[in-house]
């Protein structure tokens, strides 16, 4: 490498290193996170393997048949280092450990991915790095280690404090396991730990969920994440709810129940900040705030997505990628041609905005004008939502704002969001032209690192 060369890539890592510490220190203004900026990005990876399925859950997941963790080490690492050098990504804001049931990965691999990353991109010391736990007493009894890999945040996944409805949901801890976890995990992480709760479960009532909340905020660390259970098509619990052996609350229970639990954590110093989560003491998960602010992510792992600019080929439109999803394929794949991509589809302007708005009204701050205008310079919130009548309607009933700071669900408009959204997207569509230019890449298996570097 010649003299000038080297003198211009130590510029260019001095230069980005220092974009990514202001971005962190909130220096960096938000039009930085588009063009012409594309270094920053968060960081996914998808681990595949769980010892068991639960009955609700129709994720990727694999029973392992064997224990592949020194080839599945080598494979992610492998995957990081290819995406990073595709992409233009320099900059890693935070990163996620999911699943899959993540908490069965070895530590050791945790280790290897976090300085397979720190060594292609800048990853601060500071940067929020999470990891799904299942509370088991062996997912609980690596906790300290996964901090001393590198970890600074857990997830727990507890669903219920009712052993009755975690049999019913085929999860394989029980109360005391999920109660103990959390109280280790804010040993190890004080003030860094969520807890996921499902409500809508089978023979839940509003008054056993309320009770069931209390308990949880007994021992519950800054951050609850609150889910309604879904009936998903295929699943075990799906068939047994066609077959009428077990009966969900209906709808109007189901959102008495979400009222009810937004009420009880805002009694309780919680502050919701998007649809299904609430924090106290600022405790917010900036990684999935990544995911609503509609920045780049950089997805690992069998049947990891990921949105983000790559390098070549113009180099100025996002991608959205898939990775294959089946573990054994996506190794071979991966030993063959460095990474697993099966699916790459670029997003015109409109696929991208139908982005920005789903992802951004979720949150309760919704999306600002100025966060709107990193996305679309031409046509502002005002132009494209302001004269339809359908949006006039829902701004007349309350349930939707906009005004000098931007769009946004008003609190009793944020439980309606899925009705809501319909319209936002339809007059979107008819505003916001699309892209011919907008393709699917279909020779995804054909890129190689070579060719982009």
């Amino acid at each position: 490498m010649s003299k000038s060369v080297r003198i211009k890539t130590a510029w260019t890592k001095m230069n980005s290193l220092l974009q990514c510490t202001k971005w962190q220190a909130g220096q960096l203004h938000q039009g930085c996170l588009i063009a012409p900026h594309f270094f920053l990005s968060s960081f996914l990876l998808q681990w595949p393997y769980c010892l068991r399925r639960c009955s609700y859950c129709n994720f990727n997941k694999y029973i392992p048949r064997s224990d592949n963790n020194h080839i599945m080490t080598e494979c992610l690492q492998q995957e990081t280092e290819t995406l990073l050098q595709l992409s233009q990504v320099s900059c890693i804001t935070s990163v996620f450990f999911g699943g899959g049931t993540p908490s069965l990965a070895h530590p050791s691999t945790i280790a290897a991915v976090l300085e397979t990353v720190s060594r292609r991109a800048h990853l601060s010391d500071k940067a929020e790095v999470t990891l799904e736990v299942n509370p088991t007493p062996a997912g609980m009894s690596k906790l300290e280690d996964y901090c001393r890999a590198g970890v600074n945040r857990f997830s727990i996944g507890v669903q219920s404090l009712q052993d009755e409805d975690l049999k019913i949901l085929e999860r394989d801890h029980n109360t005391q396991n999920a109660l103990q976890t959390v109280v280790e995990a804010r040993r190890q992480c004080p003030g860094r730990v969520s807890v996921d709760v499902m409500f809508g479960r089978p023979k839940q009532s509003v008054e056993s969920w309320e009770r069931e909340l209390s308990e949880l905020l007994k021992v519950c660390d800054d951050h609850v994440s609150l889910y309604q259970l879904t009936l998903e098509r295929g699943t075990q619990l799906f068939k047994q709810v066609q077959r009428g052996e077990l009966s969900v609350p209906a709808d109007d229970v189901t959102a008495a129940m979400y009222q009810s639990a937004r009420r009880i954590l805002h009694e309780h110093g919680f502050l919701q900040y998007e649809v299904s989560n609430f924090a106290r003491h600022n405790a917010v998960s900036h990684h999935n705030m990544s995911y609503w602010k509609g920045r780049q992510y950089i997805g690992v792992g069998p049947g990891a997505h990921g949105r983000f600019v790559p390098r070549g080929e113009g180099g100025v439109m996002r991608e959205a990628r898939t990775q294959t999803l089946e573990p054994d394929v996506w190794i071979h794949e991966v030993q063959q041609r460095g990474h697993g991509t099966r699916r790459r589809i670029q997003l015109g302007p409109l696929e991208l905005l139908e982005e920005v708005l789903l992802m951004g009204m979720r949150m309760t701050e919704g999306i600002t004008h100025q966060h709107w205008q990193l996305f679309s310079s031409q046509m502002g919130l005002d132009e494209v939502f302001g004269t339809s009548m359908e949006v006039q309607e829902l701004l007349k009933s309350g349930h939707l704002i906009l005004d000098d700071r931007g769009l946004r669900c008003s609190w009793d408009g944020l439980a309606l969001l899925d009705s809501i959204l319909p319209a936002l997207l339809l007059e979107l569509g008819n505003r916001i032209p699309e892209n011919p230019q907008s393709h699917r890449v279909a020779n995804a298996q054909k890129e190689k690192t070579s060719t982009l570097v």
